[in-house]
């Protein structure tokens, strides 16, 4: 189960991020969420500071995808 969910975290994050649609990020935005909290409740039982890492550098990814699912605020 551990390693499965590692080896699926892993994967996102060397996947190639080339959204061509809206739904396509926002898809990959609720991928990222859904990993991020699902490593959450494993870390909370082992503490273990390589999930940590792992955990941070998804946020990281999706925080990327949010903000050009949010796109550029208009100028007055």
């Amino acid at each position: 189960m551990n390693s499965e969910l590692i080896g699926k975290a892993e994967e996102f994050e060397n996947r190639k991020f080339k959204f061509v649609t809206t739904s396509d990020r926002i898809l990959a935005s609720r991928e990222a969420k859904s990993l991020i909290l699902e490593i959450n409740e494993v870390y909370k039982q082992s503490k273990d500071t390589h999930l940590m890492d792992l955990m941070k550098r998804l946020t990281i990814i999706k925080q990327r995808i949010d903000k050009r699912l949010k796109g550029k605020p208009l100028t007055a």
